[in-house]
């Protein structure tokens, strides 16, 4: 089976050479990176939140009866709605609404609204949310799994993010994409290709509160697996490195030590161990690969200069 890194995206339905070009900009060349295109965050459209249980910067749906509606003018006209479901309350700012938007909410109609909560004066509020006015309370036709917002460019919508990546989905239950992680290497561990659907597509019983902030198992999956990726390249390009050949530097001991007297100090620990390493690499036959790391006023000059006498001779 052809693996996902090695298949173009203009294999995927609905991407023709312009979309392509598209999806370019935001790095998306193969379905590989298609599935790696994670989501920068979630809508959950999957239930009804009590408004007692909102904070702010979720992205939800509430469901609530117009305890009021007012036209404010100042700077900006505005519609101010409130809305109750018993738990709280709600305020849902409109800047832009016509004659009918305002006849239809009405004090007494139910509303379901989607969007931003927000901190408003005197309790949370939605500006410009999605919202329809409920005419059966007891109809709850809800969406199935969160919805992800990918990171976009110019003329790449959400639906088609979606669209794309419902389909690398379906080809990475193929197996298409191997799994390198052994089983058994830390406790609540997820398979690559679950963490991967989870991600994407996650149950209306995943705790939003967990992907927001990164704690999710699935999300600690693929962060173990990019950090082992890093690990494993740089360990690549350091034994690249080392089959390199060099130069070894023998070290002037009275020279170092003609230099370490004329200075009014004596080096601290720190230094005096960042020396010693940088000597033990020096004089052997590879590349030196070292940075020298440290706050500003920590000594990092000193550490430098005391390679200087070898380094010109």
């Amino acid at each position: 089976m052809k693996s996902l890194a090695d298949t173009p995206v203009t294999t995927l339905k609905g991407v023709g050479a312009k979309v392509a070009e598209k999806l370019k900009k935001l790095g998306l060349v193969t379905l590989q990176d298609v599935i790696f295109h994670l989501p920068a965050r979630y809508e959950d459209r999957t239930r009804i939140y009590p408004m007692v249980d909102l904070h702010a910067y979720l992205h939800v749906s509430i469901q609530g009866e117009i305890m009021s509606a007012d036209i404010q003018y100042g700077k900006r006209r505005m519609l101010l709605v409130k809305v109750s479901d018993g738990s709280g309350s709600v305020t849902l700012r409109f800047f832009h609404f016509s004659a009918g938007q305002t006849k239809s909410l009405a004090i007494g109609n139910i509303i379901r609204a989607f969007g931003e909560v927000r901190t408003g004066k005197a309790n949370f509020e939605m500006m410009h949310p999605e919202y329809k006015i409920v005419d059966d309370p007891e109809n709850t036709s809800l969406e199935e799994s969160l919805t992800p917002v990918y990171p976009t460019t110019e003329g790449v919508r959400q639906l088609t993010l979606r669209s794309l990546t419902e389909q690398a989905l379906k080809q990475l239950d193929k197996g298409a994409l191997l799994e390198l992680l052994p089983n058994g290497l830390y406790e609540q561990q997820v398979s690559l290709t679950d963490a991967l659907h989870i991600v994407h597509r996650p149950p209306p019983d995943t705790v939003i509160e967990d992907l927001i902030e990164g704690r999710h198992p699935a999300q600690k999956r693929l962060v173990i697996e990019e950090l082992l990726a890093h690990h494993l390249s740089m360990l690549k390009v350091r034994s690249q490195s080392n089959s390199e050949p060099g130069i070894a530097v023998p070290i002037d001991e009275p020279l170092k030590q003609k230099f370490l007297a004329s200075l009014p100090y004596q080096p601290t620990g720190a230094q005096a161990r960042v020396v010693s390493e940088i000597e033990q690499d020096m004089q052997h036959a590879q590349p030196m690969m070292r940075l020298i790391q440290g706050d500003v006023g920590s000594g990092k000059t000193l550490v430098a200069a005391g390679q200087y006498p070898a380094l010109y001779l």
